[in-house]
Order: C-alpha cells, then structure tokens, then sequence
C-alpha cells in the first residue's frame, strides 16, 4: 500500500495534472510553471502532510517500516518529524490557493526531499521501503531542483 501512495501522489497525480492542465490551457502557460505547481501541491503538500499526520499519530510506522527501529523511544523522534512534515506540508498545500507559495514551498521541499534521501543513501542497510523511499526523495529532489533552477536564477 505504501508504494501505491508514493507512486500516486510522486508521479502519477502531479504528471496527470500537468498534462490535463496544458492541454485545459492549450500551451498558454509555461510547462515548468505547471511542474512547479501540481509537484509542490502533490510531492510536498498532500504527501509530507500526510507523512507528518501518520508520523505524529502512528510514529511506529516510519520508525519499524522505514527505518526497521523498534525501539520504543525513537518515536518521539519520528513525532517530531512529523510536525515538521505537516508544517512543510501545510505551505505545500496552500500553495494551490496562494501561487506566490509555490517557490518557497518548492525550495523548502526540495531540500527536505534530497538532504532525506542524502539521510538514506548513506545507510549501508535498507530495507525495501527504505529503498523506495530513498528513489522517490531524491526524484523528487530532481523535479523540484530544475523547477527553482527555471525559477530563482
């Protein structure tokens, strides 16, 4: 179930909305300013406030799935992880509302997303969601690098 949401809300959402969006707009918009918005609102909105919301309920979730810890006191931890995801998710989410949201939230995001799958990338064992999510942070990190590359400089 977990790869079916990250897939979803990673790449088949934000991609299918681009798309339908362009075509709605008839290439009246610029394609990275499109990428830019239905990623922020997909990748960092909706995903990382859901993500924060399961961490501060269930924080046993991200610290045996993901990070295969059953210590019990690791899940303050993973809680307080979560309020950070619910915040940037917070920022991602209005900026379907406030477009002027999209770069700060698309700045903030991609760095959570790549210095994350930095965090990943550097444990010598990972288990299959681990991996997973080490592959979609740093997609994501890409997606949304070249989206403030196009925009801030």
């Amino acid at each position: 179930m977990h790869l079916v949401v990250v897939v979803l809300l990673l790449l088949v959402l934000p991609t299918a909305c681009v798309i339908a969006e362009a075509l709605w707009l008839r290439g009246a918009a610029d394609l990275m300013v499109l990428v830019g918005k239905w990623f922020v609102f997909w990748a960092v909105g909706v995903r990382l406030f859901i993500a924060g919301l399961r961490q501060v309920v269930q924080p046993q979730f991200t610290a045996e799935s993901i990070f295969a810890i059953k210590d019990r006191s690791a899940l303050a931890i993973v809680r307080e992880v979560g309020f950070g995801n619910l915040s940037i998710g917070t920022v991602g989410l209005l900026s379907i509302a406030k477009p002027g949201f999209v770069l700060p939230a698309a700045i903030v995001g991609g760095l959570y997303y790549g210095l994350a799958g930095v965090g990943h990338l550097v444990r010598k064992e990972r288990n299959l969601n681990e991996q997973m999510t080490l592959v979609s942070d740093l997609f994501i990190f890409v997606v949304l690098g070249v989206f403030v590359a196009t925009r801030a400089f």
